[in-house]
């Protein structure tokens, strides 16, 4: 028997995803009523509403069948309650990069990433380079741009 893989995440994006599936769940009934809508209007062949409809309501359940999956399998990771002198998920890093500029990222899970307010997924290359490290260990990550450098100055657990 297959094993489920767990899923980390911390419980603000286990409660973003509830909200999102609360959100897609509210449009169902939208949505068939659009679909019914669109049926009055007669010939379905050509009936680009009936189409544009049925094909949102596909989206949805995907959307809602995906989100499901992924909240079966969490497991929520609260960062406060962690410790230890490596990275780890949920992990603050403070990085120095080549120019010993400093840069924070906190190492989150696949749907909560989002480079730009510094949460990386730990499935990222720079992610995947920085679990396990410890402060002082120098970094190496190949991205898109070439092969980048860091240092690691300092892990929290906030």
């Amino acid at each position: 028997m297959a094993t489920v893989e767990k899923m980390p995440m911390l419980q603000e994006g286990y409660e973003k995803l509830n909200a999102d599936l609360r959100r897609l769940k509210e449009e169902r009934p939208q949505i068939v009523d659009a679909i019914e809508e669109a049926r009055a209007h007669g010939d379905l062949s050509e009936n680009a509403e009936y189409h544009a409809a049925k094909e949102r309501q596909g989206q949805i359940e995907a959307s809602i069948a995906d989100i499901e999956d992924k909240l079966s399998r969490a497991q929520i990771i609260d960062p406060t309650e962690l410790s230890g002198d490596k990275v780890i998920f949920g992990a603050t890093v403070t990085l120095l990069d080549e120019d010993d500029k400093p840069i924070k990222y906190q190492i989150v899970g696949q749907t909560e990433a989002d480079a730009k307010t510094g949460r990386i997924s730990y499935n990222s290359p720079l992610g995947r380079a920085l679990i396990g490290r410890k402060v002082d260990e120098e970094v190496e990550v190949s991205v898109p741009a070439g092969d980048r450098y860091y240092l690691v100055s300092k892990i929290e657990f906030i």
